[in-house]
């Protein structure tokens, strides 16, 4: 058993290490030639090119197209009550993964965990177990070549009954490293922090289309113009995430939560909103892709997401939207997205616009608060409030919370709001 777990951590960590490297020239040649290709699949030669930068600029309030309605269905009729809004949810569903995200096939795999590592240290001051895990294609071996999906766990030794976790979405250094801001606070509460290394599920760039995850569920074939993207596949892990937290009985499984910042605050976002199952979620920074409308045209922009470095993300058809349509063509944007979240909650962070304008914070809100009627079908508040809040100001009575930090692109200002919104949407002890 020794000599099994020291091998799973062995190829764990070369899986993890090849994920993480910078890109090569090969790689480099190889996702140039998959976007050119990809490109031509859908018909356009050249995107429009994307902002530079947003530092310096000043904060707009409303800018771009009206986003597209969200309580009117696809025949013209009002949704007007939770069966209609179900009926709806299903429409946007199918629209975002058409469009922008892309549908996870049938070919993916099940996954099978295994145990392949545990110790005892202090994270914090808190004594902890840390467990890692391997996850393989259900069908292959542990020494199977294909893809191994990488996840930690670290739980209060102390801990009593079942216990909430926040699950992390991020890359091999948040799972390596002594604890940051949110591991620590989350361990202090008694509550346990899991880590899923996205890149192990499926790598970061274009190359990686025909590896991980993705390339495993295409054996061999080339994405089609509705297949899935890379932040699609990272919250296909998160999922497979959620389904060990359902065999461990320490684990509260009605309050387990989804976190990250940037790339991974998109797929935080996109994993709360495809798994019902998990009962929050902590999108910080995620900007147009995920919680910042696209067609704002504020920040980062369809032509960066659209670009050779970040294509990989989305599906296929999304570039479309790079040119020749516009960002205005688009069925759905950010507030479907959201929308899909309720009656769940939602907290949605970001840095000063001045430090991450490039994420625009007050897209967010603005989406936020377009989706916030469908809550109402509930018998809920989605985003309380009409006016903006201040720097620090943690808007956050309702299901859905917003809190713009003073400083630049991280969650770790914002943990303590989150925590504070997390303990009363989980009805636990605000003290903590």
């Amino acid at each position: 058993m020794k000599y099994a777990a020291y091998l799973a951590t062995a190829l764990v960590a070369a899986t993890a290490a090849f994920a993480q490297a910078p890109a090569t020239v090969d790689r480099q040649a190889a996702t140039e030639k998959d976007y050119r290709a990809t490109l031509s699949r859908v018909g356009i030669q050249q995107i429009r090119p994307g902002a530079v930068d947003a530092a310096g600029q000043a904060p707009p309030e409303r800018t771009g197209t009206p986003l597209p309605p969200l309580l009117i269905d696809a025949a013209g009729r009002p949704v007007d009550s939770r069966g209609a809004w179900e009926r709806r949810r299903r429409e946007l569903t199918a629209q975002l993964d058409s469009e922008i995200y892309g549908s996870v096939p049938a070919t993916a795999p099940g996954i099978r965990w295994q145990l392949v590592h545990q110790e005892y240290r202090r994270i914090g001051g808190v004594p902890a177990v840390t467990r890692r895990f391997v996850g393989r294609a259900a069908s292959f071996g542990l020494d199977s070549p294909y893809f191994a999906i990488e996840l930690s766990i670290d739980m209060p030794e102390a801990g009593r009954g079942r216990l909430p976790v926040i699950l992390e979405i991020g890359d091999a250094e948040a799972a390596a490293g002594p604890g940051g801001a949110g591991r620590e606070a989350v361990l202090r509460r008694g509550w346990g922090f899991a880590v899923l290394i996205a890149p192990t599920v499926q790598p970061d760039d274009g190359a990686g289309l025909r590896q991980g995850v993705i390339g495993f569920s295409a054996q061999g074939r080339a994405r089609g113009n509705g297949d899935w993207g890379t932040l699609r596949a990272w919250a296909w892990g998160a999922s497979r995430a959620y389904d060990l937290f359902l065999l461990d009985p320490r684990i509260d499984r009605r309050r387990v939560a989804v976190e990250g910042s940037a790339r991974y605050g998109k797929t935080a976002l996109l994993a709360l909103a495809t798994d019902e199952r998990f009962s929050l979620g902590f999108a910080g920074s995620s900007g147009p892709g995920g919680a910042a409308p696209l067609r704002r045209e504020i920040g980062e922009r369809i032509g960066n997401l659209a670009a050779a470095n970040t294509y990989h993300w989305f599906a296929p058809n999304f570039l479309r939207y790079a040119g020749p349509r516009q960002p205005s063509e688009l069925p759905v944007d950010a507030h479907s997205l959201i929308a899909l979240v309720a009656p769940r909650a939602l907290f949605i962070g970001a840095g000063s616009f001045s430090e991450d304008g490039w994420t625009d914070p007050r897209g967010a809100w603005d989406a936020a608060r377009a989706a916030s009627p469908v809550w109402r079908l509930y018998g809920q508040e989605g985003l309380a409030g009409e006016a903006y809040p201040a720097i620090n100001e943690a808007r956050d009575s309702g299901r859905i919370a917003f809190r713009q930090h003073d400083g630049g692109r991280s969650n770790d200002r914002n943990w303590p709001a989150f925590l504070s919104f997390a303990a009363r949407i989980w009805e636990l002890d605000p003290a903590r």
